[in-house]
């Protein structure tokens, strides 16, 4: 088309559209306003007509350039009715830019520029760049006057319009409800109206305030600070504008000047400005004189009010220099820093809006913060009200919204308010009731739902949502919310501007720098175009899908800097991902469903990973509401079925919608859940999301931001969560009005049984409010209302509900605690049955007859008169446990009153009376109050530490029935008396001040107590005065079972009162006193269970005890500690004991003891018959002491052990006349060298019949040594000899070997030089022929073994020498066996040497050629690293060995060598045992030559070791030969079948053996044939073991048939060998005939009960030894074995172990005269069988060891075996282990034991008995033993 044309199609297409929009001038206003909201469009000449403001109009949008024109012509063909014939031709021309009209290009230029730049906003002017002028006050006053009169007349004509202004909220002029506002923090002092006082409540954190409220804080100085918190969505800006407005329209009269910047906007702004800059070139300017008018601002600065929105969004950080000043350009963000902290424009007023997060540190810490919540159901239902024109579309959409919670919920964010109400506009009307919400489920789907409901006609082009996607999405990943006209495509632009999608406003980039900004009109809905991009764009992946559902990883309030632009991203695409929004999907991406639903499995994938994990509080919340958009109950059942029992919510806010999400998943959750909110701000209504919610079991709510309206909001949850057991809500600011509205949901919650209402602030009146809810709870355990504030008027109220409430069982009350515990009722048999209401009363009152309370009353000033009014209360009440009124001011009439009434109050356990102003006149009265009380158990006053604590017993009835209910043998329940007596009770009277003028008034007190046991008068100040005169007073007082007098200042004068009470009170056994400490207590027998702390054994009386157990007669005892003492206080001491009846133990302990001392001592020891021990401990003793104490056995016959240690502790004790004789000496560590040895050897040669002489950790070295051995003759000892660590060196061990012949008794001396430095030399009564010497880590050199072997040449009397780890080498080992000749005799020889596990057998036996004796038994085990040899004295030769040497005469090869020196050494070889060795093939070879030649070999044994079978076909071979064995043990070998079933073919010709062991082999059965076949020839077999072969039934019936043919057959052993009933029957059948049989084994086979009876009824009469472990017996077959064994006069050893034997046990009725062991493990025995397992028991005298662990016995089988161990008098050990013996019975075991039994140790590992107890328990009695491991050396099994 040439330009001619083009210019009359454009001239055309101008005037139709100038005509077009003359008739619609309000859709262009707002399409300019859109377009250009800088215009000021009431400023334009008022005179011209509508075509020429028209004209105007589109002229000043061609000025924005050619997007904004492309734009605008989009809009105008998308929203107007244009024909289509002029549409295209508009399109083509201009929506393209390919012409502009020529009216437009003429005029551009002709255009004004005051005009271009129309409106208030002046142009562009510096401010801050030069220096203020000097002018004049009025002038500025004017220019100031001006301007403030133009910001607001700017701001009138920004809000003034009905369209909306540059920036403002789309919903701006619609409705507008004011929204929730509470107060998070406050500056002080602070008041939220005008003339209110500043501790008015409403002012505390957590309070309502209005809009006015934000700005009445009150401060004289510094900034005014307030920062506004709401989440997305809450109407933070709207609210900011709303401030706008309303201080434009005169309501905040109080502010001369108001400024409003977006940080979106800031963010922008890259250059520094000043604050000038930013108020005026930024804002607005003045008219003139800026730097006036500035100036003005700061003199009133207290009238400017800077809003500051969007503080999260802020995007530049501040820079790092100082606070700037008014002329220093800085970023935006740092004069908003210097702003808040008054730095800059001191004392203006700053509100900040930001969503929650950690706030940026420029704000100060004590700004203001007020949380913004979201509509309550008041305001939704209001806002519905002014949204809706009509009074109809109004109640439908009330009636939608009533009907459905979850539209409840997403109203309570007023942005999606909106939203709903948009659509509920459009649904409504031809929607059937309670449709239209079921098509708005989720937010998401609102979002879709409006698009449809702005669309044009219906139609939304899917290019331009997509287009719009992708802006959307670029903004949030690049930061960018705020958008330039270049940004956006002008169809999309159109589209946008057409479902008011966008809003735009003016920006200024900087000083005159002006431009058109676009921002979506919410950031969610940016966030949910963003989504629609991600899940509709071909251009992202799977996996970049998928990297979006991200939840937050931080702590909001805690760590977050700022809330990112993505953080509702995932919410939309899980809202997207639901199958509802499938048809849109696939509209905007154009694609099929089958694509879309890809896209989202993609999302829902990612989903459920999360649902799977482990979230912190915030993710949760945050994917609760993705997996609510979803509409996926699968999703949602995996969500809820993952999240943890114990749900916390810390420090993050919480909303409706929040909860209202968590809720929605929480239904779908089998299991209950516990919900815990701390320290979270919380939206007031929330808790009525949880309407409903059954899966809530613990409910509990801290925070100072939860009012009444909360209680409300809560209050309406309560009744409908029936699952709800626990409620808390603690440090809230509720007031008497909320606790109502909860009191009477706590009555519809009968269920309950924990509720909180701690740290609240409540008066009385709502405290007694909450407690009259009790009776309506009927399962309420606890009630918190600590931390309130209750008066003791109150507090008296509360404890007569305490009384009179039948549920309570504690009231505790201290300080800021106060704590109702309760027991729910149980339930009666004739509730149960739903019996008549009479019988349930009846049912009632026994119950609240036996119900017991305790109450604790501490610190609430408590007085005379409040106790006499709870006293009163009391004694109407029930039972009581504990009363504590400790820390009250009841002084000394108070505590006497409630002395008095303790018996009358029947307390069970304690009366607590401390800290309440008691004094020593007090104490008579209390003493005086409780003297007959019978329950009393204990009283401890002092007074120094305001003690004052009365401890009770149970009364009579409770403490027989107690002992009723105990487990205990029947010999001790008959003998209960019908009447039981008082417990003794303890009067403790400790740091009182006592002095001796008070004793006798407080004696007097005591006397009318009729059961005193216990009486302390420590820490008082009696001196020795009072003690004499307590001694005098003491046998009025009755028997006691204690007296303490320590910290009384006494001297060792008050001993010498005190000991004469030995004689006078019958009740004293110990008297223990020690002068450093200040102790002095006179004691009872101290085995009594008043020493048992732990209060779990029961009190036997005297009677049940002695009757029981008869008692020993106990020892007094005197110990005296840290005292001085000198000869004449000895001697004192010693003659006041002389009077005391015996037994009598005195200990002593003094620093350091003297010889005269020691001497005097000793010297008056010896003239007190009754004395049985004397210790002296801690005390050090001169060198000289040892003499003086070796010659005391002279001075004093009696005396039979002297035991002294490192000179400082001295044990000397006294034979009494029924004790066997034989002393015992020791005198360890105390310095001995040479020169004592003959004193002390003389004198201890005067003591008769020496047992044990201990000399060790002394200094004799090597002469000591030699001297002691030498006088060794002369002395008598009998037993021992120890001289351990003594320093004795390789020399003396050669001279031990010379000297030791010549001591005609010792029988063996054992040495070891190693780290241990042992040396021990047993002794025999009569002189031994045989002596044995053992040298252990001697390190004997090449030099040293020509010295050992001729002492040994001289030590004739030496038959035996064991060297252990000698370093004896092979070579030495050689030479040593070369030198020793002995005259005539056996000696044996045995080396310990690493050496010898590597050597190897051939090796060993090539030393065993250079002996010079023959050479009778070789032993040799490897892994031992032992060698043994027994040589003969002196060489004999063998003729038959002769001759075979001479058959191997041919001695070429070193081999030949060997066998005939062999031969030679070997001649009269007996024993040859080889085990655990590895033998090779050269080994096997030799012993193949050399065992023929063996004719005396009796034994030989090969097991365990390691043979091939070319090794053990030459050991056949060999062994074939020898037709004279007596003893074959080829046991634990590791042959094949093979093997051996070619070992069995040698015992074909072993006619002689006695003994074969044949055990862990292969036997099969063709190796069974050949055994059976061998032991056909063995009539002299002795025992046969054949264990663990696994020969079944088929091998028992081979040797059954075979067994009749061994006569002499005495053991057998069978064991593991798979035998079952079939073939048990016949082996005993088969061993009924072996008339010499003594031990039987055959455990760990299936014999059962069948071959039991066959084995009782042919039991054989020698039997010694029957095990039968795991043989699968019941009772019946273990009775019937114990009725064949009773009486039978040669068992030794019965094992019956894993067996099931359940509740019986073999017994007894004649018994086992020699029955040494019976085991009885893991049998299942329980207490019944208890009483005949003692009773057989006795009847085996024999009895060394008892083995019953890993059973069921309990406290009575303990019993009666206490009661049955003084009567076995040669048990040893006892195995109790893994039983279910409690406390009590470890107790009478101790009784027990304590009857003399010779018992070593009882096993109780793994018994239910505590480890404090346990060790308690071994304390008293260390033969207990409750390790792991036995410390006891067992005895082999069998032996």
């Amino acid at each position: 088309m040439d330009p001619d044309s083009l210019q009359l199609g454009t001239e055309h297409l101008w005037n139709w559209l100038v005509r077009l929009l003359s008739k619609d001038s309000e859709w262009l206003n707002a399409k300019v306003k859109f377009f250009l909201p800088k215009m000021d469009l009431c400023s334009g000449d008022k005179a011209q007509d509508a075509t020429q403001g028209v004209i105007l109009q589109l002229r000043r949008l061609h000025a924005q350039g050619r997007a904004t024109w492309q734009a605008f012509i989009h809009c105008v063909c998308m929203e107007l009715d244009v024909p289509l014939d002029l549409e295209v031709p508009l399109l083509s021309t201009w929506g393209h830019g390919v012409a502009f009209p020529s009216q437009l290009e003429a005029s551009e230029e002709s255009q004004p520029a005051s005009q271009l730049q129309h409106g208030l906003k002046r142009p562009y002017q510096s401010c801050g760049s030069s220096p203020r002028p000097k002018q004049c006050k009025k002038q500025q006053l004017e220019l100031a006057q001006r301007y403030l009169k133009l910001l607001k007349t700017s701001t009138q004509q920004r809000y003034g319009s009905k369209i909306p202004g540059p920036g403002q909220p789309l919903a701006f002029h619609q409705a507008y409800i004011p929204p929730i506002l509470q107060w998070s923090r406050t500056p002080t002092p602070f008041r939220t109206q005008e003339g209110m006082a500043p501790g008015d409540p409403k002012a505390e954190d957590g309070a309502d305030v209005s809009i006015r409220d934000l700005f009445s804080t009150r401060a004289d100085k510094g900034p005014r600070v307030t920062v506004l918190l709401g989440k997305a969505g809450m109407g933070k800006t709207t609210l900011a504008h709303r401030l706008c407005q309303r201080w434009a329209d005169g309501q905040l009269d109080r502010f001369q000047a108001l400024f409003l910047f977006e940080f979106r906007q800031l963010n922008l702004i890259t250059r520094l400005l000043t604050l000038p800059q930013l108020l005026f070139d930024l804002y607005l300017s003045p008219e003139a004189g800026s730097d006036l008018v500035f100036q003005y601002l700061e003199e009133n600065a207290n009238g400017v009010l800077l809003i500051f929105d969007g503080l999260d969004q802020a995007l530049h950080p501040r820079s790092s220099r100082g606070q700037a000043g008014p002329e220093d350009p800085s970023p935006a963000l740092d004069l908003f820093s210097s702003l808040c902290r008054g730095t800059l424009l001191p004392g203006c007023w700053v509100l900040a809006t930001s969503r929650p997060g950690k706030l940026p540190n420029c704000l100060p810490t004590e700004a203001a913060r007020v949380h913004m919540w979201g509509f309550d159901r008041p305001r939704v239902e209001e806002y519905v009200g002014r949204f809706f024109p009509d009074q109809p579309g109004q109640e439908a959409a009330l009636a939608e919204l009533r009907g459905s919670r979850h539209l409840q919920s997403l109203c309570a964010v007023p942005a999606l308010c909106q939203v709903t109400c948009l659509c509920l506009l459009r649904l409504l009307p031809g929607s059937p009731p309670g449709q239209s919400a079921a098509l708005l489920p989720t937010v998401t789907q609102n979002y879709v739902q409006m698009l449809s409901t702005l669309g044009p006609r219906g139609y939304l082009p899917p290019e331009a949502l997509l287009e719009l996607s992708e802006v959307a999405l670029i903004g949030l990943q690049t930061g960018k919310v705020i958008f330039s006209v270049g940004d956006i495509r002008p169809p999309t632009m159109a589209f946008a501007a057409a479902l008011s999608l966008l809003t735009s406003f003016c920006i200024c980039t900087g000083p005159g720098h002006r431009d058109t900004g676009y921002a979506f009109t919410h950031l969610s809905l940016q966030e949910f175009f963003a989504a629609l991009y991600l899940m509709t764009s071909p251009k992202v992946d799977g996996n970049a899908l998928a990297s979006h559902i991200t939840l937050s990883s931080r702590w909001v309030l805690r760590t977050k800097a700022r809330p990112g632009l993505l953080d509702h991203l995932p919410t939309f695409l899980a809202g997207l991902a639901s199958r509802a929004c499938r048809p849109f999907l696939s509209l905007v991406a154009q694609r099929d469903e089958m694509w879309v639903s890809a896209r989202q499995a993609v999302v829902m994938q990612a989903l459920r990973k999360l649902a799977a994990r482990r979230l912190t509080g915030p993710k949760i919340v945050a994917l609760c509401h993705c997996v609510g958009e979803t509409q996926e109950p699968e999703l949602a059942s995996l969500m809820a079925q993952s999240l943890p029992c114990h749900l916390s919510f810390h420090n993050f806010p919480l909303t409706y919608a929040d909860l209202a999400a968590l809720t929605s998943i929480l239904v779908h959750r089998n299991a209950p859940i516990h919900l815990d909110f701390e320290g979270c701000p919380l939206e007031p209504h929330c808790p009525e999301a949880l309407v409903g919610c059954e899966q809530v079991e613990n409910l509990s709510f801290k925070s100072r931001k939860c009012g009444d309206a909360f209680a409300e909001a809560l209050s309406r949850s309560l009744p409908t969560m029936g699952s709800l057991k626990k409620l808390g809500l603690a440090g809230s600011k509720i007031t008497a009005q909320g606790i109502s509205h909860l009191v009477q949901a706590l009555r519809l919650c009968p269920q309950l049984e924990e509720v909180s209402f701690q740290d609240n602030q409540l008066k009385d009146w709502a405290v007694l409010n909450i407690v009259e809810v009790l009776p309506c709870l009927p399962q309420l355990r606890k009630l918190d209302l600590s931390r309130n504030n209750v008066s003791v008027s109150t507090l008296l109220c509360l404890t007569k509900v305490a009384v009179e409430c039948p549920t309570v069982r504690t009231l505790q009350v201290r300080e800021a605690d106060l704590i109702f515990l309760l027991s729910p009722p149980t339930k009666t048999a004739a509730e149960l049955q739903g019996a008549p209401d009479l019988q349930g009363n009846a049912g009632q009152r026994e119950e609240a007859q036996s119900r017991s309370l305790t109450l604790r009353l501490q610190q609430c000033e408590l007085r005379f008169h409040e106790a006499q009014g709870l006293i009163a209360q009391l004694q109407e009440g029930p039972r009581l446990d504990e009363v504590d009124l400790s820390g009250n001011q009841l002084d000394n009439e108070g505590c006497r009153l409630m002395a008095e009434a303790a018996s009358q109050l029947h307390i069970a356990r304690s009366l607590d009376l401390s800290d309440n102003g008691l004094s020593v006149d007090g104490v008579y009265c209390v003493l005086s109050a409780v003297s007959m009380c019978r329950t009393l158990a204990e009283l401890h006053i002092s007074l120094l530490h305001k003690t004052v604590v009365f401890t009770f017993a149970p009364e009579q009835e409770e403490q027989k029935g107690s002992w009723d209910r105990t487990v205990l043998p029947v010999s001790l329940t008959c003998q209960m008396p019908s009447e039981l007596p008082p417990r003794p009770a303890a009067i403790r009277l400790t740091h009182c001040g006592l002095q001796a003028k008070h004793l006798e008034q407080l004696c007097r007190a005591l006397r009318g107590s009729c059961h005193l046991g216990q009486l302390d008068f420590s820490g008082n100040a009696l001196g020795d005065e009072g003690v004499a005169q307590l001694a005098q007073l003491l046998p009025g007082l009755g028997a006691l079972q204690s007296l303490d007098l320590s910290e009384n200042g006494l001297s060792l004068d008050a001993v010498f009162m005190l000991t004469p009470c030995f004689s006078t009170l019958p009740w004293l056994l110990h008297l223990d006193i020690s002068s450093d400490s200040q102790r002095v207590v006179l004691r009872g027998d101290r085995r009594g269970r008043d020493r048992w702390t732990g209060g779990s054994l029961p009190d036997f009386p005297a009677g049940a005890q002695s009757s029981a157990f008869h008692q020993r007669c106990v020892p007094r005892s005197l110990c005296l500690r840290q005292c001085q003492l000198e000869p004449l206080s000895l001697a004192c001491l010693c003659e006041t004991l002389k009077k005391c009846p015996g037994p009598l133990e005195v200990k002593l302990s003094c620093e350091v003891l003297s010889d005269q001392s020691l001497e005097t001592l000793l010297h008056h020891l010896a003239r007190l018959p009754q004395l049985s021990l004397l210790q002296l401990s801690q005390t050090r003793l001169s060198p000289k002491s040892p003499l003086l104490l070796a010659d005391f056995f002279s001075l004093c016959p009696r005396v039979q052990k002297v035991d002294l240690r490192s000179l400082c502790h001295v044990t000397l004790h006294f034979r009494s006349s029924e004790e066997p004789e034989g002393k015992c000496c020791g005198f360890t560590g105390c310095g001995l060298s040479q020169e004592h040895v003959e004193p002390l050897c003389w004198l201890l040669s005067k003591c008769e019949d020496l047992n044990e002489l201990d000399l060790s950790a002394n200094m004799l070295g090597d002469d000591g040594l030699r001297c002691l051995l030498e006088c060794l003759p002369q002395l008598p000892v009998s037993g021992s000899l120890d001289l351990s660590h003594n320093s004795i060196s390789l020399e003396s061990v050669l001279g031990l070997v010379k000297i030791l012949p010549s001591c005609p008794r010792v029988q063996e001396a054992s040495v070891n030089l190693g780290s241990e430095q042992s040396f021990w030399i047993h002794f025999s009564r009569q002189e031994k022929a045989r002596k044995t010497l053992r040298l252990s880590q001697c390190n004997f050199g090449p030099e040293h073994v020509s010295r050992l072997a001729t002492g040994l040449n001289q030590a004739l009397k030496l038959t035996a020498l064991t060297l252990t780890r000698c370093c004896l080498g092979l070579e030495q080992l050689t030479r040593l066996l070369s030198l020793l000749r002995w005259p005539v005799g056996l000696f044996s020889l045995r080396v310990e040497e690493p050496w010898v596990g590597t050597a190897g057998v051939l090796a060993l036996l090539e030393v065993c050629t250079q002996a010079s004796g023959n050479i009778t038994e070789i032993s040799i085990s490897e892994t031992q690293q032992q060698f043994s040899l027994q040589l003969e004295f002196p060489h004999q030769e063998n003729p038959e060995a002769v001759a075979l040497r001479l058959a191997h005469c041919d001695l070429g090869t070193h081999h030949n060598l060997l066998v005939w020196q062999l031969m030679e050494t070997c001649a009269r070889l007996q024993q040859l045992s080889l085990s655990q060795v590895n033998l090779c093939d050269t080994s096997s070879l030799l012993l193949q030559n050399l065992l023929p030649s063996l004719s005396e070999l009796k034994t030989f044994r090969l097991t365990s070791s390691c043979v091939s079978s070319e090794g053990l076909a030459h050991l056949i071979s060999g062994l074939s030969h020898c037709h004279h064995l007596e003893e074959l043990d080829l046991s634990n070998n590791p042959f094949v079948e093979k093997d051996t079933e070619a070992l069995m073919t040698v015992l074909e010709g072993m006619c002689w053996l006695k003994r074969l062991d044949l055990s862990h082999l292969p036997l099969g059965s063709s190796a069974l044939a050949l055994l059976t076949q061998g032991l056909s020839h063995m009539s002299v077999l002795q025992s046969l073991r054949l264990s663990h072969n696994q020969i079944r039934d088929f091998g028992a019936q081979h040797l059954a048939a075979i067994l009749p043919a061994l006569p002499e057959l005495r053991k057998i052993d069978l064991s593991g060998n798979g035998i079952g009933p079939a073939g048990g029957v016949l082996l005993v059948e088969s061993l009924a005939l072996c008339k010499h049989l003594e031990e039987l084994m055959l455990g760990y086979n299936g014999l059962g009960d069948v071959t039991a009876l066959r084995l009782a009824q042919r039991l054989p009469h020698h039997l010694r030894v029957l095990h039968l472990p795991s043989s699968g017996l019941s009772l019946e077959g273990a009775l019937l074995l114990s009725q064949a064994l009773d009486g039978r006069p040669y068992v030794e050893e019965i094992s019956l172990a894993v067996n099931s034997l359940a509740t019986g046990v073999p017994h007894f009725h004649q018994g086992l005269p020699l029955l040494r062991q019976i085991d009885l493990v893991s049998c299942e025995i329980d207490n019944h069988a208890a009483k005949p397992l003692a009773a057989s028991l006795v009847l085996c005298p024999a009895l060394e060891e008892v083995l019953l662990s890993w059973n069921l016995l309990g406290d009575e089988a303990a019993a009666e075996l206490a009661r049955v161990l003084p009567r076995m008098s040669r048990l040893k050990k006892m195995d109790l282990e893994k039983n279910q013996i409690t406390a009590c019975g470890a107790w009478l075991l101790v009784e027990g034991l304590a009857q003399g039994s010779g018992i070593q140790v009882i096993r109780l590992w793994n018994n239910p008995i505590s480890p404090d107890v346990a060790q308690h328990l071994q304390s008293e009695e260390p033969r207990l033993d409750f390790a792991f491991f036995d410390k006891q050396p067992q005895p082999p099994r069998g032996s």
